[in-house]
């Protein structure tokens, strides 16, 4: 008789999180720094003068947050600095009275993104099937991939995390569970440069504890109404019934809500994701006034339309819808779009379209944000590949 199939593999998908990931990065251009509480965030223009990309600063000339006067947020912090209370998002001058002493560093997101190249590429050297989620995470598929089932996935997790610390210098944290949702989470379980493998027996140890925030999905509006009702754990969670939650989140939220605290998560991971449209802004450290600041302005509008054609032309994308943002001195935001002829790439093009829809705006107010935008996406490539189209009469359009 025929020997009985092999029994499916245990299907074990990984979150990779790169560990404070932007200043990770700063503390490879200043290794003095390791150690020390740093804040990424504010404008190059402010820094740059002082840093001057000078790798061996002595620590007595960096610019530190006590000095900081702007508006400008923090993108992220070494954990040193988060160990004062200082966090993503956080305004500049609110994480300045938490910790003074903390160096402030600009973005530089040209060499954040180099790394971020850099150490996903060296994940699919080793797994094939990765989800791109973003500049510094992802998810693997570690099911198929040789050592990908050894101690729950341990093995595999332990390869890619020397591979890429190899390559890059950085560290990363992995959690490897069922499926993408519990990976998510577990990945924060040990950080930073750790390794957490849950299975589906540790459900109820190991998740069920967690705050409901936990789940990703659940923002704070819908954490704010789940302890309203009582309901602060995951745990919590799974113990309502599928109709109650119903019930009180709809259809849909409320069910996908049982789904997600029994753990249940059958989301495949997605090798191509195509963008819907690729866009650049920047916040001002001052308000910006269209007459008194044009030239500025106009500095800037072109900067970000440049960045934004190097940005589809690196990926291969070109774009026929052309859109601005503007957030105003009172927070209320504009945007305008327009559809041009032909799918362009280029920043002249962006430019010239972006300054069209500028003009549909009234600029009475000053300006905090701008933003251009590029949608309504097409493969360069693919577009090049295809037959022209033909009118009725057999001419050319």
């Amino acid at each position: 008789m025929p020997a009985p199939p092999a029994p499916a593999p245990i299907r074990r998908i990984a979150h990779l999180d790169m560990d404070a990931f932007y200043a990770s990065v700063e503390l490879l251009r200043y290794p003095q720094l390791k150690g020390l509480p740093v804040v990424i965030g504010g404008g190059r223009r402010q820094a740059d003068s002082v840093l001057a990309q000078r790798e061996n600063l002595p620590l007595d000339q960096f610019p530190r947050l006590a000095d900081y006067a702007g508006r400008g947020v923090i993108t992220t912090a070494t954990y040193a600095a988060r160990a004062f209370g200082v966090g993503s998002a956080m305004g500049l001058m609110k994480a300045a009275k938490l910790c003074p002493q903390a160096i402030l560093l600009p973005v530089d997101f040209d060499q954040y993104r180099h790394f971020s190249r850099l150490f996903k590429s060296t994940i699919l050297e080793i797994a094939p099937l990765m989800e791109d989620r973003g500049v510094d995470e992802v998810y693997i598929d570690f099911t198929e991939v040789p050592g990908g089932q050894r101690e729950g996935g341990r093995v595999l997790a332990r390869l890619i995390q020397k591979a890429i610390f190899e390559r890059t210098g950085l560290t990363c944290s992995l959690g490897v569970a069922p499926n993408k949702l519990i990976a998510k989470m577990a990945s924060e379980f040990n950080k930073p440069n750790g390794i957490s493998i849950v299975h589906e027996a540790d459900l109820q140890t190991r998740i069920w504890p967690l705050a409901a925030r936990k789940i990703n999905g659940i923002g704070p509006k819908a954490e704010a109404r789940l302890a309203a009702l009582g309901l602060s754990t995951i745990g919590d969670l799974a113990a309502k019934d599928r109709a109650w939650l119903v019930e009180h989140f709809g259809r849909s939220y409320g069910a996908w809500m049982h789904e997600a605290a029994w753990g249940r998560d059958s989301r495949p991971v997605v090798t191509e994701s195509e963008p819907v449209s690729m866009s650049r802004e920047t916040t001002f450290d001052r308000d910006l006034h269209a007459v008194r600041d044009r030239a500025e302005l106009s500095a800037i509008f072109t900067h970000l339309c440049e960045k934004v054609a190097d940005d589809l032309q690196r990926k291969g994308y070109v774009g026929k819808t052309i859109g601005i943002k503007l957030r105003f001195d009172d927070f209320k935001i504009a945007t305008r779009d327009q559809t041009v002829a032909t799918f362009t790439a280029d920043a002249k093009a962006i430019r010239q379209a972006a300054g069209q829809c500028l003009k549909r705006v009234p600029l009475e107010r000053r300006l905090r944000l701008l933003g251009v935008r590029v949608g309504a996406l097409r493969k360069a490539a693919e577009l090049a590949a295809e037959p022209p189209i033909e009118a009725a009469n057999g001419e050319l359009f």
